[in-house]
């Protein structure tokens, strides 16, 4: 990893090699990725917390220019 210029990142090898990342940075397939959450989230509860809060935060959004509009007019 010193090679690499990670070691002053912290990045221990150990660590890498327990999520199965120690050569390349690629995931495959989507049990590769969930091997490496924390929290011990599962990836389906994962996605569908990330779909909501994109839709949330995307309705303010609307919401919010909506309201510039009509008070500018």
């Amino acid at each position: 990893m010193a090679a690499l210029g990670m070691a002053g990142f912290g990045l221990a090898r150990s660590g890498l090699a327990q999520l199965g990342l120690d050569g390349p940075l690629a995931l495959s397939t989507a049990s590769d990725a969930a091997a490496g959450l924390p929290f011990g989230l599962d990836i389906a509860t994962l996605q569908n917390g990330v779909l909501i809060y994109l839709g949330l935060s995307s309705l303010a959004f609307v919401l919010v220019w909506l309201v510039g509009y009509l008070r500018s007019r």
